[in-house]
């Protein structure tokens, strides 16, 4: 009877693992819709920007506060869409290059489009220390590289 209880307990974990992943996946697909929905008020803050400014141009008056006021609005559009990229990065287990925006996994200490060091939140737990043989020393003297040194490299 053991094995049968040990078989009910490990397909109830899987299971409820499985909810647990949906859930996730769910969270990240409202998200993307959120994030495709402000991306499409920007476009229209720009396309409104854009014909005020042509008007302007058009008539010879500049009318630059209210170029102010929608350029601060995307402004604000922005930062939204990228609180809400940042929910997606860290739901999906990703982490976004400084440099060039690539999505790498969470835990990599370089981007894998352009190399770029990626900061101290995204690095790997401390790795243990690697014993290396000295060059200078007899091949039964070692010495220790930690991780941290290699970074410096």
């Amino acid at each position: 009877m053991g094995v049968l209880e040990d078989v009910v307990i490990n397909a109830k974990t899987a299971a409820e693992n499985m909810g647990k992943e949906a859930g996730r996946l769910v969270d990240i697909s409202k998200l993307r819709f959120s994030a495709a929905d402000v991306q499409k008020e920007i476009s229209k803050k720009f396309e409104t920007l854009g014909r005020m400014v042509y008007d302007s141009h058009k008539s010879g008056n500049s009318s630059g506060s209210s170029f102010d006021e929608h350029i601060e609005g995307i402004d604000v559009l922005y930062q939204k869409l990228d609180e809400i990229n940042g929910k997606i990065n860290a739901l999906s287990r990703k982490s976004s290059c400084s440099n060039c925006g690539f999505k790498n996994d969470e835990n990599a200490t370089f981007c894998s489009r352009c190399g770029t060091k990626l900061g101290d939140q995204h690095k790997n737990a401390e790795a243990p220390s690697a014993e290396v043989p000295s060059a200078e020393d007899s091949p039964s003297d070692t010495w220790t590289v930690s991780s941290e040194d290699i970074d410096s490299i």
